[in-house]
C-alpha cells in the first residue's frame, strides 16, 4: 500500500540542516568561515558533529551545493530579530495622517471629543490634518475658522507642533500637525 510522507516541523523557508540535507556532496564551510573544500555528506556531518555545532544547507541548487557549519538555532533567532527590526522600522515609516473636520460654528462639546481623540493619535506617533470646509456665506469670514484651527492647535501644543500653518484651498481651509519628539524615544 502507498503511503505519502509528510514532513510537519519543516516550515517552508527554514533551512535544511544535518540528516535533511539530501545531496550527497557539498561545499564544506567552516563555523569561521574558512572554505575546508568539497566533502561527502556523511563527512561533512562527522565535521559538524565534533564541533557540536549544525550542518547547514545554505545553497542547494549550486554545483556544488554549499552547506555551513554553525549554530543552527542562533542563526534563526539573528534572522528573526533582523526581520522583527525590519518590520519596526517600516511600520515607523508608514505612519498615518490622521484627518479631522472641524466647522466655524463647532460646538464646545465636539471640539473637545475631537481634540482627544487627536492627542490620542499624536501619542502614537501620528500627523494630524485638521480641516475646516466653509458653506455658503461662512466664506465670508475665514479668519473664524483660522481662530478654530489654531484653538486646535493651542489644545493640542503639549503633544504637536504645527508642521503647516492653516492655508485656504477653495472651499476648504487646512493645517498640518505634527508629534513632537520626545527625547526619550529612538
Amino acid at each position: 500500500m502507498f503511503m505519502e510522507v509528510l514532513t510537519i516541523a519543516n516550515n517552508s523557508n527554514e533551512l535544511p540542516i544535518n540528516e535533511e540535507i539530501k545531496v550527497p556532496e557539498v561545499m564544506v564551510i567552516g563555523p569561521n568561515g574558512e572554505k575546508m573544500g568539497l566533502k561527502k555528506i556523511n563527512d561533512a556531518l562527522t565535521l559538524a558533529s565534533y564541533a557540536g555545532l549544525d550542518l547547514v544547507l545554505m545553497n542547494g541548487n549550486g554545483n556544488p551545493a554549499v552547506a555551513k557549519i554553525m549554530d543552527y538555532n542562533k542563526f534563526r533567532y539573528e534572522k528573526q530579530k533582523k526581520v522583527k527590526e525590519a518590520q519596526k522600522k517600516q511600520r515607523e515609516a508608514n505612519k498615518d495622517i490622521k484627518e479631522y473636520r472641524l466647522s466655524p460654528v463647532i460646538d464646545v462639546g465636539d471640539f473637545e471629543t475631537r481634540r482627544r481623540n487627536a492627542e490620542s493619535y499624536l501619542k502614537k506617533g501620528h500627523k494630524i490634518k485638521a480641516f475646516i470646509r466653509f458653506k455658503g456665506r461662512q466664506m465670508a469670514k475665514p479668519e473664524i475658522g483660522q481662530e478654530v484651527l489654531l484653538k486646535f492647535a493651542d489644545g493640542l501644543k503639549e503633544d504637536s507642533v504645527i508642521e503647516t500653518e492653516p492655508k485656504m484651498e477653495g472651499r476648504q481651509m487646512w493645517m498640518i500637525l505634527a508629534p513632537i519628539k520626545k527625547e526619550g524615544k529612538k
